[in-house]
């Protein structure tokens, strides 16, 4: 009997089998049995994420029971007082996200451990706050942040309300791959450990919103922008609308998207990165003539930005939303006087130069990061310790950032009231968003920076992933559409390859990343993700002008595409 076929007539048989799951079982075809079993679903760059349903290889009470009950059995091997501190849970509106949190919850207290559930869908910056504020051991969140809804997740998080670093993670994973048996699994808890389990809500989010309101540089700003708001059927509805209330500014929510609705049913994707996620909020925005079109995904860590230019609505990225941002804090920062001594930004490796060029016009030092935002959190806890730097800013090129670190995760509402105050600002100064872009631009170089994702799901894409990134470095490409790569970096094997010269890439954990650097200042980047079972490339393209740099791109996309056979 082979491995999948183990694992399937495990799970069909077993008398503590989920009910709602058999008749899944019993109508799989052979492609979705061993896509569904043929491996154990596992902690990538944000968690464990999956497609929800039965096997080892999903999203589902059993594997989620899984986790949780090796993360209580390192909560423990951390001591009595890690299981008096506690644990915060949050969740999303996606299916099950409730169920599944009040559920760890439970095994949580059958374990002895005390925790916090917040009583209904909250962001997931607001979890990492709430950890912090809490004083818990460290924090659950529920989620599968901008992916389909077929899926969902589960984010662990550090006493610092910071996603685990590799360190700590392979400590869970380590405890977690110890269960044999994840069926086995059951949160029943008595009555006494039930009043383990803290139902939290209005006064976390009381302390949250004012902790969010507390970033405006400039309160007092002529607020005459009109903001158009979607929070995708997500959890960003209520906070970032309370906080635009308290803040005094006109916020237009897309109604029709603002129910948590668990099937999206009102656009096309959640996910801000896709024009999809625009849709409705471009109709909303011609409708009422706003100025600023902002979109989260569900859970609240990422934010869009569209900006009426010229009487047309610009959709910027992550990279340009971003370095905006930075120009608009750090020039704000210098001319109050408030810019700190030893300022740093932190953004990752496949992020534009630049913010980083802007930074650094401000005397702000920029250290970069691999992907994932767990690693800017641990580089702030580095400095609040060392008091080596002061943090200014940190963002990542998946629309993602946070403004003041009083969470440790990306956060959109922090980033919705900067990007409001930001525009009202400029709007006095007879200027919007993309003209700011364009005089950075001016400033430092005209980029283009894209991502493309191919798509290669179940074993086969996983196995495809593998073989395009061990080929690159079989044959490194010493061009590419023509322009000489002056320098390669490579993560997994840690070196920098500058000509015939190798030295040793240091600071990073190893991690299967590829860069190219181009003679003409452009870099391309190749990584697997982390989340979802794609093969990403990433472009940051400099050109002479906009129209240089858009065709230069659509040449190293065809010249990457024919280099992967992709």
């Amino acid at each position: 009997m082979s491995l999948v076929q183990e694992r399937y007539e495990k799970w069909v048989n077993h008398p503590n089998l989920d009910p709602r799951y058999k008749d899944d079982l019993a109508n799989m075809t052979e492609e979705e049995k061993n896509d569904a079993f043929y491996t154990l679903i596992e902690f990538g760059t944000a968690g464990m994420r999956g497609l929800l349903g039965p096997g080892t290889n999903r999203i589902n009470i059993h594997t989620i029971r899984k986790a949780t009950q090796g993360y209580a059995n390192y909560i423990q091997k951390a001591g009595p007082e890690a299981c008096q501190a506690g644990i915060a849970i949050g969740y999303d509106n996606r299916h099950m996200s409730k169920e599944l949190a009040f559920d760890c919850a439970d095994l949580l207290a059958k374990n002895n451990i005390r925790s916090y559930v917040f009583e209904s869908l909250r962001p997931t910056p607001e979890l990492s706050f709430a950890v912090r504020h809490l004083h818990c051991f460290g924090g659950i969140m529920i989620t599968a942040s901008h992916n389909p809804k077929e899926y969902n997740g589960y984010k662990l998080y550090d006493d610092k309300g910071c996603q685990l670093v590799p360190a700590l993670a392979s400590q869970v994973i380590g405890e977690v791959n110890a269960i044999e048996d994840e069926l086995a699994i059951d949160a029943k808890c008595t009555d006494e450990q039930k009043k383990l389990v803290t139902v939290i809500g209005k006064d976390v989010d009381e302390e949250y919103y004012k902790n969010v309101l507390s970033i405006q540089l400039n309160p007092d700003v002529k607020k005459d922008i009109k903001i158009v708001f979607s929070p995708e059927h997500g959890t960003a509805n209520i906070p970032v609308q309370e906080v635009y209330k308290r803040a005094g500014y006109t916020c237009i929510p897309v109604v029709e998207q603002c129910t948590p609705d668990p099937d999206f049913s009102n656009t096309p994707t959640p996910n801000p990165e896709q024009p999809g996620a625009y849709e409705l909020a471009l109709k909303y925005a011609k409708e009422n003539d706003a100025d600023v079109i902002l979109v989260c995904d569900p859970d609240a860590d990422r934010m869009g930005v569209g900006v009426k230019h010229n009487g047309e609505y610009v959709v910027l990225t992550g990279n340009q939303s971003g370095s905006v941002e930075i120009e608009y804090i750090c020039s704000q920062l210098k001319e109050k006087g408030l810019m700190p001594e030893n300022p740093v930004m932190f953004n990752t490796v496949v992020t534009s130069d630049l913010g980083e060029k802007v930074a650094a016009d401000y005397g702000v030092s920029t250290e970069k990061t691999l992907t994932g935002f767990k690693f800017i959190g641990e580089k702030v806890a580095k400095y609040e310790v060392t008091h080596e730097k002061n943090y200014v800013f940190g963002y990542e090129e998946s629309y993602g950032s946070l403004i003041k670190p009083f969470v440790r995760d990306k956060d959109a509402p922090q980033a919705c009231l900067m990007l409001a105050e930001a525009a009202s600002y400029y709007k006095q100064q007879g200027k919007d968003l993309v003209d700011v872009l364009d005089g950075l631009y001016e400033r430092h170089g005209t980029y283009e920076e894209s991502q493309v994702a191919l798509t290669l799901s179940g074993e086969a894409g996983a196995n495809r992933i593998k073989e395009i990134l061990a080929d690159l470095r079989k044959d490194a490409p010493a061009q590419i559409n023509g322009v000489k790569v002056v320098r390669s970096e490579d993560y997994k094997e840690c070196t920098i390859k500058e000509g015939d010269t190798v030295t040793e890439l240091t600071g990073f954990t190893k991690s299967d990343v590829l860069k190219y650097y181009l003679e003409d200042g452009s870099w391309i980047a190749v990584r697997p993700s982390g989340t979802e079972p794609k093969c990403k490339f990433y472009y940051c393209i400099k050109g002479s002008s906009k129209e240089d740099a858009h065709e230069k791109t659509v040449a190293y996309q065809q010249a990457m595409k024919e280099l992967t056979n992709s």
